[in-house]
C-alpha cells in the first residue's frame, strides 16, 4: 500500500524585520518591534529555518501544511517577503496555509495576508482571483485538508484567536460530508483546539464550541502551531480519540520554555476499512538536525 506523506511546519516568524516607518509603530506594533529587537531576533533564525526546510524537502513529502505566523508585527513589507519564502517552500498546489495571530497583528491589516498569499489559502474550485474564504477544502490523495482561520487582531500582550459562528457552522456541515466520502480529514488551525495551562492570554475563544464539533462529527487529525512546542493532545471524537499535534517554531533556537525548530511528517494509508497514520518528527536536538520521534498515531 502506498502512503501519502504530509509534512507540517509552523510559526516561522520570518526575520529580519524590515525597517518600519515611524507612523507604522503605533500601539501594539511598537511593543512587538521592541520585543523583536530585544530578544526575538536571537530566537528566530533564518539559517535555522533554511536548514529545516531543506531537510523537509529531502524527505519528499507529497504535500506541506503551514499553520501560520509567517510574519511578526504585520508590516506591509513582511507580507511581501513572506510570499517569497512561501514560494521557496513549494507551489500553491503543494502547500496549504492557514494564518496565525501575528498575521493579523493589528486592526486595519486583515486584508494583507489574503491578498499576498491568496493562492495558498484557496480551496479547490475557487476562482483564481477570488478572495480567501474559510474554511477551505483541498483534496490531496486520500486527504481532505480543511483550513480554518483563527487570526484576529488583539490588544497589546494578547494573542487570542477565534473561529466565529460562520466557520463553525460551515464545519458542522462539511465534516459529515467528508466522512461519507471516506477521506482522511485533516483540520489545519493555528491556535490549539484545547488551550494549554497558563496560556489564557493566547487561548482560542471558542475552543469549547470547536471541541463539541469534533466530538459530534470527528476528524482524523488536527495540526496546529502557536505554542512553539511539541504537543500531542488526544480529544474526544465521534468514533474514538482524535490526535491534535503541535510543532515548535520552524525557525527557533532553544530558549526558555520554547522547543527548538522541528517539523512533522505523517504517512497516511488506508488499512482495510480503517486508516493507518504514522508520525515522524524531525528537528534540532543539541544543535543537530535529525529524527526525534517515530510512532504510530492511528
Amino acid at each position: 500500500m502506498t502512503s501519502f506523506v504530509l509534512a507540517h511546519l509552523s510559526d516561522p516568524h520570518l526575520g529580519p524585520l524590515p525597517r518600519p516607518r515611524l507612523r507604522e509603530l503605533a500601539g501594539k506594533r511598537a511593543i512587538g518591534y521592541l520585543n523583536w529587537q530585544r530578544k526575538r531576533y536571537m530566537i528566530h533564525r533564518r539559517d535555522v529555518l533554511g536548514e529545516l526546510v531543506a531537510d523537509m524537502h529531502a524527505q519528499r513529502p507529497d504535500h506541506i501544511a503551514v499553520t501560520g505566523d509567517l510574519v511578526n508585527i504585520a508590516l506591509p513589507l513582511e507580507f511581501t517577503e513572506a510570499r517569497v519564502w512561501l514560494e521557496s517552500v513549494g507551489t500553491p498546489e503543494k502547500v496549504s496555509l492557514v494564518p496565525g495571530n501575528h498575521d493579523a497583528y493589528v486592526r486595519g491589516i486583515r486584508d494583507h495576508f489574503p491578498q499576498a498569499w491568496a493562492d495558498y489559502l484557496r480551496g479547490d474550485g475557487a476562482a483564481p482571483d477570488g478572495d480567501a474564504v474559510f474554511p477551505y477544502l483541498r483534496r490531496r490523495g486520500p486527504l481532505a485538508l480543511i483550513g480554518v482561520s483563527t487570526a484576529i487582531p488583539t490588544a497589546p500582550f494578547m494573542a487570542t484567536g477565534r473561529l466565529g459562528r460562520k466557520q463553525r457552522g460551515d464545519l458542522e456541515r462539511l465534516l459529515p460530508q467528508l466522512a461519507a466520502e471516506k477521506l482522511f480529514r485533516v483540520l489545519l488551525i493555528h491556535h490549539p483546539p484545547k488551550t494549554s495551562p497558563g496560556r489564557w492570554a493566547a487561548r482560542l475563544h471558542d475552543s469549547s464550541a470547536l471541541l463539541d464539533l469534533i466530538s459530534s462529527h470527528g476528524v482524523e487529525l488536527i495540526l496546529h502551531g502557536h505554542d512553539h512546542r511539541h504537543a500531542t493532545v488526544w480529544l474526544d471524537g465521534l468514533h474514538g480519540r482524535v490526535p491534535a499535534i503541535g510543532v515548535p517554531s520552524a525557525s527557533a533556537m532553544a530558549h526558555g520554555h520554547n522547543h527548538p525548530a522541528a517539523y512533522n511528517l505523517f504517512s497516511v494509508t488506508r488499512d482495510g476499512d480503517a486508516w493507518r497514520c504514522d508520525h515522524r518528527v524531525r528537528g534540532f536536538a543539541d544543535g543537530v538536525l535529525g529524527e526525534i520521534k517515530d510512532e504510530r498515531l492511528i
